[in-house]
C-alpha cells in the first residue's frame, strides 16, 4: 500500500501494507543514544535542512502537511478509511489536491504510532530521506509528510493492488498466475538494483519481503518502506556495521551473524522472496511440520535438480486454472529455481549482482493476466 497526501511545502516517502501473520522483527537491544535523540528533527525547517545535507543530489519536492490538513486528507483517520496497519502505526486512503493542479490524487497515509519511539523515529526520517532523494518506477513515490509535534506521518501514491503477501498467501483470492509472479519478480529487482546502484553511495534495503512489495496495475511491483534502508559501503570499504534489524526468514546468515551489511545481503532476502513466488509458501510457517517451517532449509536441496523443483512449486500452479495460461513452462521454473539457488548462496562474494538478477528474469516475462482476473 502506498499514497500521498496534500498541503503547503514538499517533501517524499514510502508506505507498507497490512502484515497479516508477518515474522517476528529482528532488533538486537542497546542503550539509545540521548545526545542522538536530541539531534531528530521537531518540525519541516529542521526536516528540510537535514534534507538538503543528506545529498547534494536534485531532492524530490515533497509536501510539508499539517496534521489538521492531513485530517482533511484522511477523512478524518474514520476506521473506515483504514486500509492497513502494524507495529509502526496506521495506513488510511485519502485524496488531495497537488499544488497547482485541480485534479484528487488517491494516497496513502501512514500515521506513525504518537508514543513513537526513539528507532520509530529514526525509521520515519529515513524514509523521508532516502524517498526524497530516490525516484524509479519500482520504487513507491513518497508525496510528502508531516512533522509537527509528536506526530510523525508519510504520504504515497496510492497502489490499488495492495502487497505481493496479501495476493501470494490469500486463502480467498485466485492465486496469482506465473506470469504476474515472474513480472513482480523482475519490478522487485530493477527496483533493488537501482538502490544498490545509487550514488554516490549505494543503498541497501535491509527489509525485502512481500508485505513490503505493493503492486499497481498490471502488477506493477513497487518497493516500499524505506525504515531501515542504509547507505552503503564507498570506496575500499567491504561492508557497512550496523545493528542486526530486518526479519526472520528474510535476512541474510552473514548478517544476522555479524551485523556486516551489505548490496549481497539484498540479495540473499531477494532470493527468499524468489523462493516464496515459486512455492507459495512462507519464508517461515510455524504451523508446518518441524523440518518444514523455513522455507530456504525446505526448499534449497530440490532448486538444482530439474524434477525435483517441480515437486516444490506451488501446487495451485500446477493445477492451471480457467484462463489460458495454464501451469508454469518447466524450462522458466527451473530457470528461475537455479537463479534463487545462486541468490541463496551461503557465501555473499559467489551472490549475483542485482542487474545480473534482472538480466535472468528478462527473457522469463510473458504477458500478465488483467488484475482484476487475479485479485
Amino acid at each position: 500500500m502506498g499514497n500521498c497526501l496534500g498541503g503547503s511545502s514538499y517533501v517524499n516517502k514510502v508506505s507498507s501494507t497490512a502484515k497479516p501473520e508477518s515474522p517476528p522483527k529482528i532488533q538486537n537491544p542497546s542503550e539509545r543514544d540521548r545526545s542522538e535523540e536530541r539531534k531528530l528533527p521537531s518540525n519541516p525547517g529542521e526536516v528540510e535542512a537535514l534534507r538538503r545535507g543528506a545529498s547534494s543530489a536534485a531532492r524530490n519536492p515533497l509536501v510539508a502537511f499539517s496534521f489538521a490538513e492531513l485530517r482533511r486528507v484522511a477523512n478524518d483517520f474514520r476506521k473506515d478509511a483504514q486500509i492497513g496497519g502494524g507495529g509502526f502505526g496506521r495506513v488510511y486512503k485519502g485524496s488531495f489536491s497537488p499544488p497547482g493542479d485541480a485534479a484528487l490524487l488517491p494516497v496513502a497515509v501512514k500515521v506513525h504510532d504518537g508514543d513513537n519511539s526513539f528507532q520509530g523515529h529514526r525509521e520515519w526520517l529515513a524514509e523521508v530521506i532516502f524517498l526524497g532523494q530516490l525516484s524509479h518506477p519500482n520504487l513507491v513515490k513518497l508525496v510528502g509528510y508531516c512533522c509537527e509535534g509528536d506526530h510523525r506521518v508519510l504520504v504515497y501514491e496510492y497502489l490499488p493492488l495492495g502487497s505481493v503477501e496479501s495476493h501470494l498467501f490469500s486463502r480467498t483470492s485466485p492465486p496469482l498466475p506465473w506470469a504476474a509472479r515472474m513480472r513482480i519478480a523482475l519490478g522487485a529487482a530493477r527496483g533493488l538494483a537501482f538502490l544498490h546502484g545509487a550514488q554516490p553511495a549505494p543503498v541497501i534495503y535491509r527489509d525485502f519481503k512481500t508485505s513490503n512489495i505493493l503492486l499497481g496495475a498490471g502488477f506493477h511491483a513497487k518497493l516500499s518502506d524505506f525504515g531501515l534502508a542504509k547507505d552503503g559501503p564507498v570506496g575500499e570499504a567491504s561492508h557497512v556495521s550496523t545493528r542486526v534489524m530486518g526479519t526472520y526468514g528474510y535476512a541474510a546468515p552473514e548478517y544476522m551473524m555479524t551485523g556486516h551489511l551489505t548490496a549481497s545481503s539484498d540479495v540473499y532476502s531477494y532470493g527468499v522472496v524468489l523462493l516464496e513466488l515459486l512455492t507459495g509458501r512462507r519464508s517461515l510457517d510455524r504451523s508446518r511440520p518441524p523440518r518444514e517451517q523455513a522455507l530456504t532449509d525446505w526448499a534449497l536441496p530440490a532448486l538444482p535438480h530439474k524434477k525435483r523443483v517441480m515437486g516444490i512449486v506451488d501446487p495451485r500452479l500446477l493445477q492451471g486454472g480457467d484462463g489460458d495460461e495454464g501451469a508454469p513452462p518447466a524450462r522458466a521454473v527451473q530457470k528461475a529455481a537455479m537463479l534463487a539457488y545462486h541468490c541463496l548462496n551461503r557465501n555473499p562474494k559467489a551472490r549475483p549482482l542485482m542487474r545480473d538478477v534482472v538480466a535472468s528474469l528478462e527473457p522469463l516475462q510473458q504477458p500478465p493476466e488483467e488484475p482484476g482476473a487475479a485479485a
